[in-house]
């Protein structure tokens, strides 16, 4: 089964992404992290995609590797060969968490750990390197595993998406605010693209509402994120470890099937705990 077809299988679980691979005791983003993520049981792992100096893609959420490898520079400003050799700092790093021995992954690295075995959720950080990323994906045979994502705010962005993803046949997340002022035009567009997974956000669980009608005709998957920094109207992981069915509950009730998360352990119990 590829992703898509995982995305759109109607008897399928809530699916679990881990955010940065599980990095309570790894450095996040790093092939060890994701190794635990793919241990533990998760259907997806994000990853934060940058390009070298020389063209080489690289895993770092962060403009600068300051945090994660305590060097004041911008990934973009060196080369490959030079941050292939940079040792990550623990967890989610800073001067608090000790230097490990895993090294920056380069991201074909990561496509040959999780070949088969996991989805990837890959966050490039600049649009145009999109294209370079498909391109290794493709070269290595899993662009069947991927999905990307990118603004669809624009009539400029959904063009950009049809001429540069979608002839690639690569799983695509179209990111949409229904807590916006231009959330007509954003829904407008993003019923005219019809991905197979939107990724929402919302002041109210109520503005849900509005992708009713898309839902029925498209059937398309909603992805939620419940990460403390950018969850939305309060369903956080913070809160699900006090009241899961009150924050991860109340979002599948609502029609949420995709969750990032930091806490992929939680949630997985939680979920098999709703089955039982």
């Amino acid at each position: 089964m590829n992703y898509r077809e995982f995305i759109a299988d109607p008897a399928r679980a809530c699916a679990i992404v881990a955010h940065r691979g599980i990095w309570r005791d790894a450095p996040e983003n790093s092939l060890l992290a994701i190794e635990r993520a793919m241990a533990a049981g998760c259907d997806v792992v994000e990853i934060d995609i940058r390009a070298s100096s020389d063209g080489g893609l690289f895993l770092l959420h962060d403009e600068t590797l300051t945090r994660m490898a305590g060097l004041d520079a911008a990934l973009e400003d060196l080369s490959s060969q030079h941050l292939s050799a940079l040792r990550l700092r623990n967890r989610d790093g800073g001067a608090q968490n000790a230097l490990k021995e895993e090294r920056l992954p380069r991201l074909a690295e990561v496509f040959e750990l999780t070949r088969g075995r996991i989805f990837l959720h890959l966050d490039v950080k600049e649009r145009e390197v999109i294209p370079d990323v498909i391109a290794c994906a493709k070269a290595m045979g899993v662009e069947g595993q991927v999905d990307l994502w990118a603004s669809l705010t624009s009539e400029e962005d959904l063009a950009w998406i049809r001429e540069t993803i979608e002839p690639h046949d690569v799983l695509f997340m179209a990111k949409t605010r229904l807590n916006a002022p231009d959330a007509a035009s954003q829904l407008a567009l993003l019923s005219a693209l019809s991905p197979s997974v939107c990724e929402i956000y919302f002041d109210r669980l109520d503005e849900l509402s509005a992708l009713d009608g898309l839902l029925r005709e498209s059937r398309m998957a909603l992805w939620v994120n419940t990460l403390d920094s950018v969850a939305c109207a309060g369903f956080t992981d913070t809160a699900a470890g006090v009241d899961p069915e009150a924050v991860w509950g109340r979002l599948i009730d609502a029609g949420i099937s995709v969750f990032q998360t930091d806490e992929a352990a939680a949630l997985k119990s939680y979920l098999a705990a709703r089955r039982a």
